[in-house]
């Protein structure tokens, strides 16, 4: 049976770093709880995150950041559990390219410096490798013996590596419609794979049914009954961004949502760094701005609309990985788009598909879908003055395109067609008149 998490425990005669985590706290009315395998508040029910000792957060320094492994655990000081090395469930993902992309903004409109986080360079080719190292490496301290997920294409992926890596037995659930790309790379690493008829939120239903119950009391859902843990990876690449900009924050990012986890977690990495003093805010502070795509956008709807209730939709449209029509983190990034002064917009199939080829042309960064939304959002801010066009600006892309290649392969292929010979090479225009 699971117990409560001992991130002090090591596996060799040295002990292990002390996290700094402290406990987990209800985002909604404050209550605290141990450190376990619990995602939700038996108080109000509202969602669990990880608090941390601020005193211990603010004993970390640059200096032992950059002396760390390249890799999300160059972070560990800042993260609730993978301090002792030996205890980590990893694909040792991040330190993923920041790219500059000066032929990308002058095609916007774009002033500033703008810049492409490009975290299809992970071992699975997303950024879910930073949350599901964070998530499994936790599951194992907690004790469970079999990992899961509930996955729109990601994040199977990634548990189903992990769990090879590891020698665990792994099971995960996914829409019946995933993308076939997304399908193979989960099926390949040799774990159980469960097509659910329906949409993502049918899976994540059941899925959270199924903790309950006996037969899987000792499966760990990275993104259920470990999801306070899971979503603290995502911080990585917040602190990523601010190292890799020389230890400064930048002044305007915009990042694709599905639950809104991520962007609710970035922007709690740029507060961290700030409140422990290794970075310092930018002059008017920074601003986060959300992208979903028409199919499935029930947080930038609540925005436009200038409410704070998110109704649920069922999702449509070419983006599946971001695909969730109840977005568990909603109001919570409803919430760091209002404080910080930014905006959510959201881009259609077509405008998508123009995004990907245009990121792919000006940076050479192919990336899936959930990307194309990124940049096609990002054109619409410009184009509104929602976006500062003047102010330093990260774009988040975080998938690879190879996943979603039938997105786009009606739109793209061979310029010419011709025989191998010169006389075909000079009828086809290649060597002039």
């Amino acid at each position: 049976m699971p117990s409560t998490l001992d991130a002090t425990t090591a596996t060799s005669d040295a002990p292990a770093p002390a996290s700094p985590a402290r406990a987990l706290v209800c985002r909604g009315c404050g209550k605290e709880y141990p450190l376990a395998a619990q995602h939700a508040c038996y108080e109000c029910f509202g969602p669990l995150e990880v608090a941390y000792d601020q005193a211990a957060l603010a004993r970390v320094t640059r200096a032992q950041i950059e002396a760390g492994p390249h890799s999300i655990w160059r972070y560990a000081a800042l993260l609730p559990t993978g301090q002792d090395p030996a205890s980590r469930v990893t694909l040792d993902p991040g330190l993923t390219p920041l790219v500059a992309a000066p032929r990308l903004a002058e095609e916007l409109g774009v002033r500033g410096p703008l810049w492409v986080k490009d975290d299809s360079a992970n071992p699975t080719h997303s950024f879910k490798d930073r949350v599901v190292s964070v998530a499994l490496t936790a599951a194992r301290g907690l004790g469970f013996s079999r990992f899961a997920c509930a996955s729109t294409g990601n994040l199977a992926n990634s548990v189903a590596a992990h769990a090879a890596r590891a020698g665990v037995p792994s099971i995960v659930f996914i829409p019946g419609d995933l993308e076939p790309g997304k399908v193979v790379t989960t099926a390949v690493y040799g774990g159980e794979l469960v097509a659910i008829e329906g949409s993502y939120d049918d899976v994540n239903r059941l899925c959270s049914e199924l903790v309950e119950t006996d037969e899987f009391e000792d499966t760990a859902f990275v993104n259920v009954n470990v999801r306070p843990f899971y979503a603290e990876g995502s911080k990585t690449l917040g602190y990523e961004v601010a190292e890799q900009l020389g230890w400064r924050l930048p002044e305007q990012v915009v990042i694709p949502m599905a639950s809104g986890e991520l962007l609710t977690k970035v922007d709690k990495a740029f507060s961290e760094l700030v409140e422990i003093g290794l970075v310092e805010a930018p002059a008017n502070g920074w601003r986060v701005f959300g992208a979903q795509s028409s199919g499935c956008n029930p947080i930038a709807v609540a925005l436009h609309n200038g409410v704070s209730e998110i109704i649920p939709v069922k999702p449509t449209g070419i983006a599946k990985s971001l695909n969730i029509g109840d977005p568990a983190a909603g109001l919570y990034a409803l919430e760091a788009v209002r404080r910080s002064g930014g905006w959510m917009d959201y881009a259609t199939d077509d405008e998508i598909r123009d995004a990907i080829q245009l990121l792919a042309a000006t940076t050479g960064v192919f990336a899936e879908t959930a990307g194309g939304v990124t940049v096609a959002v990002l054109k619409k801010l410009v184009e509104s003055g929602k976006l500062d066009p003047d102010a330093e600006t990260v774009v988040f892309n975080t998938g690879e395109g190879l996943k979603t290649i039938e997105a786009v392969a009606e739109q793209v292929g061979p310029t010419h067609r011709i025989k191998p010979s010169l006389r075909g090479a000079r009828d086809a225009g290649l060597l002039g008149s």
